[in-house]
């Protein structure tokens, strides 16, 4: 029996170099649809993995909920986003303060300003007019020390995080590629070697089978030197992914510092605000007092808690200032003068003690938080301050400590 003409040896050696890259190809398209084995991560990374998408997340959330906190108007915040896109400069806006004091001010000049009415609406669109500034300086404030450096965590560094995450997610796909090309051609090979291609035993098919051998042993060399690249690239990417992820805790420690800077400003902005609103209620209290004698002065709201400090010093600090101006009554006469005065007729009042309060001089009535004392006003009394009764203990007492019960 005749071996058969050499061209048809070469025609089932080509064949067989023709079969391995579509095997190989066939092998590809199984990983990309999930179906060959996948490189793990270790557990240390995948934490990091998390903590960084948990970062990326709750940033997101607290910068867009404070933009809606600095500039509540939808369409206002998408014209600012708008300028940063353009790398141009946000227009100055008014804010929603300032222009309530335009148009008080406006009413008081055109319904006449020399008018009780007028006056107040004067003294208001001042207080408002401040209140506005004071608004302004703490959305420009809190924006640099806090919305800048957010933005930047989202648009720089997480950027660059996510990029690198992709190449590796690319790499890992190389490498799982080449662990089941590697794989199936040692598998093959292992075939090729003990079964020949056909159960006829001809000398032919013993000399097919040696060349299918030799092609599967010259795949095998090639899947084991392109997996050691495959596994030098994933190894190098993973490192560089890592370190990325590791700098989230430089992320915290910043956007901590960014932060302090934040509440740092609100308090200021709040106490700038509380500040404006006392010295107005003071000045509305002077003009109730000439327009309305013998009324109350004063709100019936509570006033403004201090600041909570764990410091005795910082709590003394902010708590409502005491008025300096005293009252018709000398001090030195005050303690015979206020026993002599009668509480009037109508005109006495309840009121709940909001903060501790110890009297500077025998003519003022100590104060002891939560307990109800009676409150009256005398005729040209100092506006921010009002007689309380206890008992048989009388003195005044300032108004911004009380809350007045109806």
């Amino acid at each position: 029996m005749t071996l058969g003409k050499p061209g048809h040896l070469a025609g089932k050696s080509l064949c067989l170099a023709t079969a391995v890259p579509c095997l190989l190809d066939y092998m590809f398209t199984e990983e990309k649809f999930g179906q060959a084995e996948k490189t793990e991560l270790d557990a240390h990374f995948e934490n990091l993995l998390a903590r960084a998408d948990s970062t990326k997340n709750w940033t997101e959330r607290i910068l867009r909920q404070t933009e809606v906190l600095l500039q509540p108007n939808p369409s206002a915040r998408v014209e600012e986003f708008l300028y940063e896109k353009l790398d141009r400069k946000v227009p100055s806006r008014v804010t929603n303060g300032e222009l309530l004091a335009q148009y008080m001010a406006e009413a008081a000049s055109e319904l006449g300003p020399s008018t009780p009415y007028g006056k107040t609406l004067m003294k208001v669109s001042e207080a408002e007019k401040r209140l506005g500034a004071a608004e302004r300086d703490f959305i420009h404030t809190a924006s640099l020390s806090f919305l800048t450096p957010l933005r930047n965590f989202l648009e720089g560094d997480w950027k660059t995080i996510s990029k690198e995450r992709r190449l590796l997610q690319n790499r890992r796909l190389d490498l799982d590629a080449c662990k089941a090309r590697l794989k199936k051609a040692k598998a093959a090979e292992a075939k090729a070697t003990t079964v020949p291609d056909f159960q006829e035993t001809r000398p032919r098919n013993y000399i097919l089978s040696a060349s299918a051998s030799a092609l599967w042993n010259d795949e095998v060399d090639k899947a084991e030197q392109e997996l050691r690249v495959a596994q030098t690239e994933f190894d190098r990417q993973a490192e560089v992914t890592r370190l990325l992820l590791e700098g989230i805790s430089s992320t915290h420690v910043n956007h901590l510092r960014c932060l302090h800077e934040f509440v740092k400003s609100q308090t200021t902005y709040y106490a700038q605000c509380y500040r404006h609103m006392l010295d107005l209620q003071k000045q509305l209290g002077s003009s109730q007092g000439t327009i309305f004698p013998g009324t109350f002065v004063g709100t019936t709201e509570p006033a403004s808690p201090p600041l909570s400090s764990t410091s005795p010093t910082t709590t003394a600090a902010t708590m409502p200032v005491v008025p300096t101006g005293a009252g018709l009554i000398p001090p030195e006469e005050a303690a015979l003068c206020l026993e002599e005065v009668a509480p009037p007729a109508s005109g006495t009042r309840k009121a709940r003690v909001l903060y501790d309060y110890e009297a500077a001089d025998s003519s003022e009535l100590a104060l002891l938080a939560d307990e109800l004392i009676t409150v009256y006003s005398l005729p040209g009394m100092d506006p921010d301050w009002l007689i309380g009764e206890r008992g048989n203990k009388k003195g005044k007492v300032p108004v911004t400590y009380l809350e007045l019960l109806s």
